[in-house]
């Protein structure tokens, strides 16, 4: 059973040392970006438009297509493949959506990677997750460059992570790897998730989630996630205590997935990784708590390519390194 990312038919597994351009795509539920990538990893160029969400996959496969085509204007005899990260489960031995939300309308079931390559004239194309493609870039040029096992950790709307071992994303043989969101924590006992489940970190580690407790807890100043952290800054004490509990209950998920991944290094993203000390120190100090002695020097650091990572590593699931041989 396939459970790590392979290279597409026709792309050459190890292609670094080529001369051929990938195209990297990013479908998300409000915008889709392509980005044109050379073997060394330097982005060429770049595009963006709006997702056409409630419009249907066919609309949305066609501004990929439009998008992949105007980044590689100039240069598109020398483009060799192209690699789209989207939102969804993506099964990326067939290249289809396995499911999507209802942000996407009729995203679930797409073929992905054959509805776009014939709009691209039969051109190779790579399929997976967008928290899978940001994994790849930031191990690729990003905060765990030169790292062979990276845990990357989404945490915005929702709570997602992305497992890179030997360089390759594991996707599981149903392609769920992953939902980190959907670890049990002690802090969201009876807590229900939008997954339709109960006890989740999810529910109460996501932005949503941190916004609406400061919201019960009777905090009225913030119109977002981003005023509950400046007022946290500020030494608003219900701020301070929201965040904290959200980053000691993702900490203590994040150190559970450690002591089973034994990653070199874990990388933080997503628009929560944003709320500053208040919430990193408990994030950091839960982590340290939950693991094993032998992982308390694994580094914990910020994600550092921002939107960027996204199309790097879609252009690397069309263009993979050799994968790392253990002894």
């Amino acid at each position: 059973m396939r459970s790590e990312s392979g290279p597409v038919a026709g792309v050459v597994e190890g292609t670094e040392t080529s001369t051929g351009l990938v195209v990297g795509v990013d479908i998300g539920g409000t915008k889709t970006a392509a980005g044109l990538v050379d073997p060394s990893g330097a982005l060429l160029d770049t595009a963006t438009r709006p997702t056409p969400a409630a419009e249907g996959r066919e609309a949305i496969l066609d501004t990929a297509a439009e998008l992949v085509r105007s980044v590689a204007a100039d240069r598109w005899g020398s483009v060799t493949a192209v690699g789209v990260g989207s939102a969804g489960v993506i099964d990326p031995e067939r290249g289809v959506v396995v499911s999507a939300t209802r942000a996407l309308a009729g995203w679930a079931g797409t073929d992905l990677r054959g509805g776009l390559s014939r709009r691209l004239g039969g051109l190779p194309v790579a399929t997976g997750n967008d928290v899978h493609a940001h994994a790849l870039g930031e191990q690729w040029r990003g905060a765990a460059a030169g790292c062979a096992d990276v845990l990357l950790v989404a945490v915005g709307t929702g709570v997602g992570a992305s497992i890179v071992l030997g360089g390759r994303v594991r996707y599981g043989p149903r392609s769920v790897a992953g939902h980190a969101g959907h670890m049990p924590v002690p802090a969201a006992a009876g807590a229900p998730c939008p997954c339709g489940g109960t006890g989740h970190v999810e529910a109460v580690a996501s932005g949503p989630a941190l916004l609406a407790e400061y919201r019960r807890r009777g905090g009225t100043r913030a119109a977002d996630l981003a005023e509950v952290a400046r007022l946290a800054a500020a030494g608003d004490p219900p701020a301070t205590d929201v965040l904290a509990a959200g980053g000691i209950a993702l900490g203590q998920a994040i150190g559970g997935l450690m002591n089973v991944i034994d990653p070199e290094i874990v990388v933080i993203g997503g628009g929560v990784a944003g709320c500053g000390a208040a919430w990193w120190q408990p994030v950091r100090a839960a982590i340290a708590v939950e693991t094993l002695p032998a992982l308390r020097d694994v580094p914990i650091v910020p994600a550092a390519l921002s939107a960027t990572a996204a199309l790097l590593g879609a252009a690397r699931l069309a263009s993979p390194p050799p994968t790392r041989k253990d002894p």
